[in-house]
């Protein structure tokens, strides 16, 4: 096996436990397509270095650099975001490409579409081309062999791994979306979609600009909210997949001006 195949398995690993906490041996072999004994062999090997520790049947995560945000480990619990993440997934089509900026609903979403059947099993190489400013994204889709994953240039924001800044927007300039997945901090019919730092706000405004088509992944809480630096007006969202917690009115003044509003319910 290739030295840089099992070095860059490892860092899926570890970006796997940041995320979760702790894995099996049985989903990783689920996920990322290897053998039983290979994962033991690599569980092995990072509980040598005290970058895991083992249990029965896994590892767990132990305190070490490698830890990502706060934001990003409890993501995976909140079901809302996992139902708004499946809705948006499902949106984006076989050998298209698609954007995500950073953020705990966009990770899901990628995370989701990585695993849809029709690309994991897809005889198309690559059958999907990824185009992020998100480190932690760009580090799980990496070693999936049917996406094709370009990591945008620019320099790391510690709270949210994005890459922001004149590097990153040079990037943007010669690529083209199919369709942006974007995380936001607020979304509203008047003010549009905004996000509380003016650096990342300037990238994904940007990304909206190159995208052919713009869909919003949020929780209700964000839905009628405003927040410090825009990002574009609401009119530039095509679609907004959000949860049960979204006040109507704003769901409402949304569709208005020609916002596709999905709702995810409880128990979806």
């Amino acid at each position: 096996m290739a030295a840089n195949e099992q070095s860059s398995r490892w860092n899926l690993l570890l970006a796997m436990l940041a995320q979760r906490g702790r894995l099996t041996v049985a989903e990783v072999c689920a996920e990322l397509g290897v053998s039983e004994a290979t994962v033991r062999r690599d569980f092995g090997v990072l509980a040598a270095q005290q970058l895991a520790a083992r249990t029965h049947g896994g590892v767990v995560a132990t305190t070490v650099a490698y830890d990502l945000p706060a934001r990003y480990r409890t993501a995976s619990t909140d079901l809302s975001k996992q139902r708004i993440a499946e809705v948006a997934a499902s949106r984006i089509r076989l050998g298209s490409v698609v954007g995500f900026n950073g953020g705990t609903t966009t990770s899901a979403t990628a995370r989701q579409l990585a695993a849809r059947p029709d690309i994991a099993g897809s005889a198309l190489r690559p059958a999907l081309t990824v185009v992020t400013n998100a480190l932690n994204i760009a580090t799980e889709l990496v070693l999936r062999p049917t996406i094709r994953c370009i990591s945008l240039g620019g320099a790391a924001r510690t709270e949210s791994y994005e890459l922001t800044g004149s590097l990153t927007m040079t990037s943007l300039r010669d690529l083209w979306l199919d369709l942006l997945v974007l995380g936001v901090d607020a979304l509203c019919a008047e003010l549009g979609a905004s996000c509380r730092h003016d650096d990342e706000a300037a990238v994904n405004a940007a990304m909206v600009r190159r995208a052919g088509r713009v869909v919003v992944v949020a929780t209700g809480d964000k839905v009628g909210e405003r927040t410090l630096a825009t990002i574009c007006a609401a009119s530039a969202v095509h679609e907004l997949v959000t949860d049960l917690r979204a006040p109507q009115e704003a769901l409402d003044e949304l569709r208005e001006i020609g916002v596709t509003v999905t709702v995810v319910p409880d128990g979806a």
